[in-house]
């Protein structure tokens, strides 16, 4: 099969959208299909694009093996609703002469990827101008989250912004997502079922043995022997109300084995420098290479998963599949009725978002029960190898892309 991956994410980004895409493709390309990839610069969630590369005009490059057209757009610096809905506008218009040029070589599929929605517009039309089938996947409901979070304002915008959501989605060959919760949502936006398909955010179980050991972290931060680490790993935006972790450390300063280390960046990250500063062990530490991943996710004795209440159900987080992995057990906010709740029953602790007394309980609670936190955790790893092995769902997503385009075999 030829296939087209259009995102604005993709590798050498480390996390989130850019991680899961730039896997599938090398993964379908060592299948034997011919692969190519439109995106934007390097540039998330620092908002910085990446050295040797330019948002100013198109580049064209071979990364692992894969071909990759860069197209330009505006990349701001401390990115408001506004300027993220110019950057949007400008890749998305920026793709339209590079679309047309791939669809000269004929793509079988193409795949956009939500968010940003906008952008899927180019894709429907690289599709339509050479009898593609269009595969639009959902990482997060961008239009739901962006105005239930208070990023976007306004009854009429948010009307147009569903308007422009149904008429992207209507006549796709195949909606996937990657939550039960989300698929449910997306029936309820019109995807007709048969069109739906379930492509959960996968972990490569080969590169993330259970025998990690987080020694080197514990070195490299001075960590006494015997010490804790209470651990959230990933973007730092609004949506995760990271600002719960900073307070529930300070509820906790009475527990000099305890320390917290957070590890990312983002446009949230200076601000949560400032409400830590005085906190005793508690450490920051920058986005870290692909390699040392499961290294650092065995630093944790536990994972801290926030999450803003407004959020639940509209995205589900990316980071959850590796924190299985590691073995070791989450405090996640969120609600029992959620997905992110089913998922980290009975593989961590859930308790109430955006409050900072049940983290700090639950994070106690772990540390002093390391049984609990073993049981929990070795639950957390079954599941990632029973579910979200990257072999397994990267397999299902070929039958399905072969179902798409040769019905009857």
């Amino acid at each position: 099969m030829r296939i087209l991956l259009h995102s604005t994410y993709y590798a050498p980004e480390l996390t989130a959208i850019a991680k899961y895409n730039a896997e599938m493709m090398r993964w379908l390309q060592s299948r034997g299909h011919e692969v190519r990839v439109l995106s934007a610069a390097p540039h998330f969630p620092a908002w910085k694009v990446h050295e040797g590369y330019t948002a100013a005009w198109y580049s064209h490059s071979v990364e692992a093996g894969v071909p990759v057209w860069r197209c330009p757009a505006f990349i701001p610096r401390r990115p408001s609703g506004l300027q993220r809905l110019v950057q949007i506008a400008s890749l998305t218009l920026s793709s339209v002469p590079a679309m047309i040029r791939q669809a000269f070589w004929r793509p079988d599929v193409v795949i956009g990827v939500e968010p940003p929605l906008l952008c899927f517009a180019a894709a429907r039309l690289g599709a339509l101008l050479c009898g593609a089938k269009v595969w639009l996947h959902v990482q997060d409901l961008e239009v739901d989250a962006a105005f239930d979070l208070g990023i976007l304002r306004g009854r009429r915008a948010r009307q147009l912004a569903l308007g422009v959501e149904r008429l992207l989605m209507a006549g796709c060959a195949r909606v996937s997502t990657i939550s039960g919760r989300m698929a449910e949502r997306l029936l309820a936006k019109g995807v007709a079922p048969e069109r739906l398909f379930m492509m959960p955010n996968w972990v490569n179980l080969a590169a993330m043995p259970a025998s990690a050991s987080g020694a080197a972290f514990r070195a490299e931060l001075g960590l006494p022997p015997g010490s804790k680490v209470a651990l959230y790993a990933g973007n730092m935006a609004a949506k995760q109300g990271l600002e719960t972790v900073v307070e529930a450390a300070r509820l906790l300063t009475r527990r000099e084995d305890l320390h917290f280390v957070m590890v990312g960046d983002g446009v949230g990250r200076p601000r949560l420098v400032e409400l830590a500063q005085g906190l005793p062990r508690f450490h920051f530490l920058p986005i870290q290479p692909a390699e040392r991943l499961p290294e650092l996710l065995a630093l944790a004795d536990v994972h801290l998963l926030p999450q803003r209440r407004a959020a639940a159900d509209l995205v589900m987080p990316s980071k959850l599949t590796g924190m299985l992995a590691s073995g070791r057990p989450t405090v996640a906010g969120a609600e029992a009725e959620t997905e992110l709740g089913r998922v980290v029953e009975g593989r961590g602790l859930r308790v109430t978002p955006e409050d900072p007394a049940a983290m700090a309980g639950a994070i106690e609670r772990l540390i002093d029960d390391p049984a609990l936190a073993a049981e929990l955790g070795a639950a957390a790893r079954r599941y990632a190898v029973e579910t979200l092995d990257m072999e397994a769902v990267l397999l299902r997503l070929e039958q399905e892309l072969q179902t798409l385009l040769r019905p009857g075999r």
